[in-house]
Formats: C-alpha cells, sequence, structure tokens
C-alpha cells in the first residue's frame, strides 16, 4: 500500500494541475490512460464479486484497508484500460485519509477538470459510482472506529 503524505487538498491540486486548461479531450484522455498504465492495479484474487463497484459499465473492483494509522487506503483496478485511469485519480486522491476527511472532501475537483461534461454520460456515472464506493468505505470505517 502506497502512503500518500501529501493533504488531500494538494493531491487534488496535484491531479488537476495534471491535466490540460483547455477543452482539448484528446489530451485529457492521454492523460486518464497515462495514470491507467502506470497504476499497480489489484491483484487478481481480489478481483471478486463483493469488491465490484455497482454501477459501472466496465467491470471496476475496489478494496479498502484500515491502516494502523487509521486511515483508508485504497486499491483499485478495471478490465478498461481508461477506466483504469479512472479509478487510478479517485484513488490517488481518497487513498490515505481519515474516513472523516474521505467523507467531507466532495469531488467537485472531477467537474472542475471537465469529468461531467467531456467523458460519455456512463463512464461519468461509472466515475460517482466509484466515489459512491470510496464514500461508503469511509462511512463503514468512521462507524467501527466510532465503537
Amino acid at each position: 500500500m502506497k502512503c500518500w503524505i501529501m493533504p488531500i487538498e494538494d493531491k487534488i491540486v496535484a491531479v488537476k494541475n495534471d491535466f490540460p486548461v483547455s477543452d482539448d479531450w484528446e489530451k485529457k484522455y492521454e492523460k486518464i490512460i497515462e495514470y491507467g498504465k502506470k497504476w499497480p492495479g489489484l491483484e487478481d484474487q481480489f478481483k471478486t464479486e463483493d469488491l465490484k463497484v455497482k454501477g459501472c459499465q466496465s467491470q471496476v473492483w475496489i478494496k479498502a484497508e484500515l491502516g494502523p494509522d487509521k486511515k483508508v487506503y485504497f486499491k483499485g483496478d478495471s478490465d478498461a484500460l481508461i477506466v483504469r485511469g479512472l479509478v487510478a485519480i479517485a484513488l490517488k486522491v481518497y487513498s490515505g485519509e481519515a474516513p472523516d476527511v474521505i467523507l467531507k472532501t466532495e469531488p467537485v475537483f472531477l467537474k472542475e477538470i471537465g469529468f461531467d461534461s467531456g467523458l460519455s454520460p456512463s463512464r461519468s456515472n461509472g466515475l460517482y459510482s466509484m466515489i459512491k464506493q470510496i464514500k461508503y468505505y469511509a462511512t463503514a470505517f468512521q462507524y467501527l472506529l466510532s465503537k
């Protein structure tokens, strides 16, 4: 598990800075694919039905673990390269954060990059399903920590 030592705000800025400000979707897709190619993915034994994200047209799996530091660490993967890049972007931002930070950090940065208008509706819906799953894990871990 890779530990992100940057505050979540800095991770968001870093992701936003990776994408061209223009509406050049060819360049944005190239960057998403680059994220997907560099992403370590998820071991095959974890690509199970219970870790599959519902609402994605492609197959997407997200695994979450609560670390001894009480932060949530995510691993994820997809069978489609562009979607794998979207998984990488979402998990780069939210992994290594405390559950309460995950829950209060809305994915506004995705809209600011232009993903809500530039991605196909099915990819956009899938991306927001991933965010929903990330927040679901954070809610469960926050509850666990409150016990």
